[in-house]
């Protein structure tokens, strides 16, 4: 009875699992915990970027082929590999037969040999880093399936998009920028809603944040990360968390945060 239940709520969340396209070939699909972002034309081929939490496989799924019909992806590619990022990463690269590509910083991280920090529920103020502390502490572990980007910033099969080494939320933390329009996918390097409120993600308001406090494991690191962001002068942000920004509001707060990082976002206690 448990077990039809569950498909029940299941069936109900795919039919819900709706992408919102951004631009003609730039989508996401906003999941609870993170967002997943698109990248192609629905007619043509196209990457993942970034695939939630685990478990979430099947809504992925049913998102990508209301915009992509059965044209699977080419490939997923990892801002970053923390759960709420990478956690249906192994079964959706199943499914579709597809390489998943990552930071070489990043690689230990995903492949079993290193583990990420514990969450510091101390910082930020809000619910989730409250309960941080039973977010998976296992790292996930995409072994054989997992390919590291090239060190010259190209990413596979996007020819008109480069990689952007961003560290200090993790080692190797990446964004995705396009020169031609400036467009910036940040994964957690700058999220657009308070990260660490479980209000935030029901009410959303869109401004700036640095990264999600209770997972940063490098600040000095994640400054210099949120200043290179800020001299690209991005016209649209789409972040791992919030809905996506744009125009000069974006520029102004992006600028504001890299000049004002030390008191806007590092924790009190990290500061010292």
């Amino acid at each position: 009875m448990d077990k039809e239940i569950e498909q029940q709520e299941e069936i109900l969340h795919t039919q819900h699992a709706d992408p919102e396209e951004v631009l003609e070939d730039v989508a996401f699909y906003r999941t609870l915990a993170a967002n997943v972002c698109m990248i192609g034309k629905p007619d043509g081929e196209w990457v993942l970027v970034d695939t939630s939490i685990g478990r979430y496989s099947t809504r992925i799924i049913a998102a990508v082929e209301k915009r992509f019909g059965h044209n699977p992806p080419k490939a997923i590619i990892l801002t970053h590999g923390h759960f709420d990022h990478a956690g249906s990463a192994k079964d959706l690269a199943k499914h579709w037969d597809i390489p998943i590509y990552i930071h070489a910083e990043e690689l230990a991280y995903v492949t079993g040999e290193k583990g990420y920090p514990p969450a510091d529920p101390t910082v930020g103020g809000g619910l989730l880093s409250l309960i941080s502390t039973v977010f998976p502490k296992e790292p996930v572990n995409l072994k054989g399936l997992v390919f590291t980007l090239p060190d010259d910033g190209q990413i596979p099969l996007l020819n008109d998009w480069k990689y952007v080494h961003t560290p200090g939320h993790t080692p190797g933390h990446i964004c995705l920028y396009r020169e031609k329009d400036k467009t910036l996918i940040t994964g957690d390097a700058v999220v657009t809603e308070k990260p660490e409120s479980s209000l935030a993600v029901f009410l959303p308001i869109q401004k700036i944040h640095g990264p999600p406090s209770y997972l940063t494991q490098d600040w000095d690191k994640a400054e210099q990360s949120v200043k290179k962001l800020a001299q690209l002068e991005p016209n649209l942000v789409i972040s791992g968390h919030g809905l996506p920004m744009d125009g000069e509001t974006l520029r102004e707060q992006l600028d504001d945060l890299a000049t004002n990082f030390y008191s806007k976002s590092i924790p009190k206690h990290r500061k010292n």
